[in-house]
């Protein structure tokens, strides 16, 4: 009889799709006597939070529930594990009413807490109950500690002392160092792993890439082409790249300006399918663009049959970088007429805001940014703010630009600032200028940059003693200076060069070369 009933519970909850349909079966056991039965409250538990997304009914079985086991308390903890506070209150109460935990709940109870302090009580409560040696525990106290402020040397140390090691935690330790701007540890941990999947090897290009180590992540992926036996015709014969892997490696190749890369992978995608992909062709269209190839990235977009926001965006970005206005303005305007739910956004007036600025365009820029807050109802954020100092600083108009300072529902950041200075560059408004240097160097008093740029705009007042005083403040704080960086692609190879540095190995030839390019006796200076 109760295996019949079993099967029929069971078979009932493959129909249920609404929370009343639930409340009758429950209402049916409770007739039948089961309301306390912990096997049928565990079934309508896991499905009231899993299939109808229910966390408030689900608690309320449980809640009336007299003596909830382990199995009833690791279903609650596990549909509320996204809510810190609820499940560490659970937690407790577990642990107060002597039940001893599994290995299966600490995961749960590990990717509820955000605050190290908790992480802390969590990982003594797993080494009091004997559960250390668990991979699945040791691999989410990994990745807790990792999240939470100042936890990395404390996930390394968990990392250290497991027994085994795979392939999940080692993608777990890497992504937390990548997470934290720390490429060259998580680099390290990368290169000790001995297996890679395609998790791993996503984890860490998309880590490089957001980071600003482009050319890293571009030799990743070559790395992990050649891993993979990818040849000319596509063949594969292990983890090869997927959509993910293709999107981060097209965002480094556009901001590295390798164009024959980014051809390569656009012909990867094609042979794989992978254009469908809204991500994908997405990506193909911003990595054409910052190359310069507007007319590849136009054509990307025009097959791509479900044009989102983020396609029209990529558009108006790339014309309005490149300096084309009127066609970044005409796509707005299209997109604005296709209607179908695609809406402006903040990106698209950044966009916008640029693409007035290189057309000189003050009064549609301004404009706009009226159009943003009036007819879109969005709140201009720090970007747009810079954006529009800098079309008004640019067209020499001061007073307007100190206007909207003023005006900012926010402080004025190095954006604001750097744009005002910038215009104040090109007309010669040395006043202003020292204002604005002033004011980057209050926000970052240990930039060389910044205090280098005060210090002539004080040369061109005549203002002697006060140049004096700034070039011996940067001696003494020993700031520093962020050198100018660019790439060149030769033979499907990026070349990176940096301001002043003498480390490439063919420093002295290419010295030589741009000499008798200048013509000999010409005396010639090269930041490199």
């Amino acid at each position: 009889m109760k295996r019949n009933l079993n099967e029929l519970v069971t078979t009932i909850l493959t129909k249920i799709n609404h929370l009343n349909q639930l409340k009758q079966l429950q209402s049916h056991l409770t007739t039948l006597g089961h309301s306390q039965t912990h096997f049928y409250a565990f079934k309508l538990i896991r499905f009231c939070s899993l299939n109808l997304s229910n966390l408030h009914y689900a608690h309320q079985i449980f809640n009336h529930i007299h003596s909830p086991n382990i199995y009833l308390f690791t279903a609650i903890i596990t549909a509320f594990s996204s809510q810190q506070h609820t499940t560490f209150k659970l937690f407790k109460t577990m642990l107060n009413s002597n039940i001893r935990p599994n290995n299966f709940i600490y995961p749960h109870v590990l990717k509820s807490v955000k605050e190290r302090f908790l992480v802390d009580l969590v990982h003594a409560q797993i080494v009091k109950c004997g559960f250390l040696n668990y991979p699945v525990v040791e691999t989410s106290l990994v990745d807790s500690y990792s999240k939470v402020l100042g936890g990395l040397r404390d996930a390394h140390k968990v990392f250290d002392e497991m027994s085994e090691r795979n392939i999940v935690v080692f993608t777990v330790l890497v992504s937390g160092y990548l997470r934290v701007g720390d490429v060259e540890k998580g680099l390290m941990v990368f290169d000790e792993m001995v297996d890679r999947d395609v998790p791993a090897w996503n984890a860490v290009i998309s880590g490089c890439t957001q980071n600003g180590f482009f050319s890293e992540g571009i030799r990743l992926f070559r790395e992990m082409v050649f891993a993979a036996g990818l040849g000319e015709g596509g063949f594969c014969k292990g983890n090869k790249p997927n959509q993910v892997t293709v999107v981060c490696v097209l965002s480094a190749c556009g901001h590295g300006g390798m164009l024959q890369l980014g051809k390569w992978i656009h012909g990867y995608v094609y042979r794989h399918g992978f254009v469908v992909d809204s991500f994908v062709s997405n990506a193909l269209v911003d990595m054409y663009g910052k190359c310069g190839s507007l007319e590849l990235a136009r054509k990307v977009f025009e097959m791509d049959q479900r044009k989102g926001l983020t396609s029209w965006n990529s558009m108006i970005n790339c014309y309005a970088l490149h300096g084309k206005c009127e066609d970044a303005i005409t796509f707005f305007e299209k997109m604005v007429e296709c209607g179908g739910g695609v809406r402006p956004d903040e990106v698209t007036f950044i966009g916008l805001l640029n693409a007035c600025t290189h057309g000189g365009l003050v009064e549609q820029g301004c404009g706009y940014f009226e159009m943003m807050i009036k007819e879109y109802g969005i709140e201009p954020q720090i970007a747009h703010y810079g954006c529009l100092i800098d079309l008004l600083g640019r067209a020499g108009q001061f007073d307007e630009a100190m206007d909207v300072v003023k005006g900012m529902s926010m402080e004025p950041d190095e954006v604001v600032w750097g744009s005002l200075l910038n215009g104040c560059k090109v007309h010669g408004r040395t006043d202003l200028a020292e204002f604005a240097a002033k004011k980057l160097v209050e926000i970052d008093p240990h930039n060389g940059g910044y205090g280098t740029m005060l210090a002539n705009i004080y040369g061109q007042l005549g203002k002697w003693d006060e140049m004096r005083n700034v070039w011996s403040k940067l001696k003494q704080q020993k700031s520093y200076k962020i050198p100018g960086c660019s790439w060149i692609e030769v033979d499907d190879k990026v070349h990176q060069f940096f301001s002043l540095d003498q480390s490439n190995p063919k420093t002295e030839e290419l010295y030589n070369i741009l000499e008798s390019l200048f013509g000999n006796g010409s005396e010639v200076v090269v930041e490199m």
